[in-house]
């Protein structure tokens, strides 16, 4: 048997691995763009071309600054630990779903089951930090029961 957290874990390390390749080659296109730009008769033209190309430069490197900072907290977590309470790391199964809290990265199926990657920031995160099996929240109007912690 497989650990189900380790796997979990690795699916959200190649969600930011993939974020971060796809900005790195971004980057390297307006890069090649910019370098590829002529300064024309109509400087306003290539002012304007200038102007916008900067501001995606700084959009890519702005993305690229935030998965840096996911992958860094994906590194932080430790996959191995086990804990009775729900904290970063930890697998929550509940009536509703089971939740890996690490970092918003949206659902992976595993062995025909759903799994929420989720971040201890996100509305439902803080609701299961802190939470041991047997206990209850509300979330939109929904009553979820945590029934095991890993």
């Amino acid at each position: 048997m497989y650990d189900l957290k380790a796997v979990l874990h690795q699916y959200c390390i190649d969600y930011v691995q993939n974020r971060i390749d796809s900005v790195a080659h971004a980057i390297h296109a307006s890069q090649q763009s910019a370098n590829e730009e002529t300064k024309s008769s109509a400087d306003d033209r290539y002012e304007t071309g200038r102007a916008m190309a900067q501001q995606e430069a700084d959009r890519n490197a702005g993305q690229l600054n935030e998965a840096n900072k996911l992958m860094a907290a994906l590194k932080r977590i430790p996959i191995s630990a086990t804990s009775a309470i729900a904290q970063p790391g930890s697998l929550v199964h509940t009536d509703h779903g089971n939740f890996y809290i690490a970092i918003s990265a949206g659902t992976f199926m595993i062995d025909d089951e759903t799994y929420f990657a989720l971040s201890q920031a996100s509305p439902i995160g803080a609701k299961l930090t802190g939470c041991k099996a047997g206990d209850s929240f509300d979330m939109n109007g929904k009553q979820y029961k945590i029934i095991a912690v890993y």
